[in-house]
């Protein structure tokens, strides 16, 4: 038995399924970590929605900002961008039921020493206080009045965390953190229009500005153009897909690195 972390896959269901047999993925035995944006930008994202969901327990999905956008677009209650790829989504007839599964994924998932989350994390934070405010947002999610919090949801501001946020403000700061954030100060204030390596000026990729010597190690995705990042506390795996790099996978027992090479499906700029 063994758990593998899959970056970004974005609609690459070709690339998805050539990656399921490069590592042997036994459906029987074996568990896939997936660090969320299923869909979005590839060609299929409905035969991944299906694939996925048709794992079962088999696979344990978090939430990106692509599928959040999904969800959106499914409740009347966001625009299509010009590159999306979401149109035979939309259209399945099978929609209603995939979009509700995909709204019922986790925002974070923490297991055996590891926390699965598209994004990032804020430096306030440790695992445990993530994993409570996750919960908060996928009851919203959740719950039957949900179309109300996606109504919400969007928007960068506030741009920080404090304890004292209530309502949507908070639900939104723990959203963005999570599905958008890749570079933040060293007091938690977020920066959400840079998608490059190199950060505005007084601010640092997330991961660089936690306390060091955790124990915790971090799997996310979401930024193509860092690339893999492979560190004690972090296994950052958005190899860019979707844009011609490659879809990866790593093996959590032993760190054993999957890859395989992606036709390229959009042109930079990337996110």
């Amino acid at each position: 038995m063994a758990t593998y972390a899959i970056g970004d896959v974005q609609g690459c269901a070709d690339e998805l399924h050539a990656l399921l047999e490069a590592f042997a993925f036994d459906p029987a035995a074996d568990r896939l970590w997936f660090v969320g944006d299923l869909v979005n930008r590839g060609p299929k994202s409905l035969e991944v929605l299906r694939h996925v969901r048709d794992l079962g327990e088999r696979a344990v999905v978090v939430l990106g900002n692509h599928d959040l956008h999904l969800v959106c677009l499914h409740a009347g209650l966001a625009k299509a961008r010009a590159d999306d790829t979401l149109e035979e989504v939309l259209a399945a007839p099978d929609v209603d039921e995939l979009v509700d599964w995909l709204r019922t994924r986790k925002m974070m998932h923490g297991e055996a020493g590891h926390a699965l989350v598209h994004a990032g994390l804020l430096p306030q934070w440790d695992a445990r206080r993530a994993l409570a405010l996750a919960h908060e947002v996928e009851r919203a999610l959740r719950a039957p009045d949900h179309r109300e919090f996606l109504a919400h949801m969007y928007g960068s501001k506030p741009d920080a965390w404090d304890e004292g946020l209530r309502g949507w403000d908070r639900l939104r700061v723990i959203v963005n953190a999570m599905t958008r954030m890749r570079f933040c100060t060293r007091e938690g204030v977020m920066e959400f229009r840079s998608k490059g390596e190199t950060p505005p000026k007084g601010y640092f990729p997330w991961f660089d500005v936690r306390a060091p010597g955790g124990r915790t190690v971090f799997v996310c995705g979401h930024w193509s153009s860092l690339g893999l990042k492979l560190a004690p506390a972090l296994l950052a795996l958005d190899t860019g897909c979707v844009w011609g790099g490659s879809l990866s996978a790593i093996r959590l027992e032993d760190r054993a690195l999957f890859q395989v090479p992606c036709a390229g499906y959009q042109q930079p700029v990337r996110d």
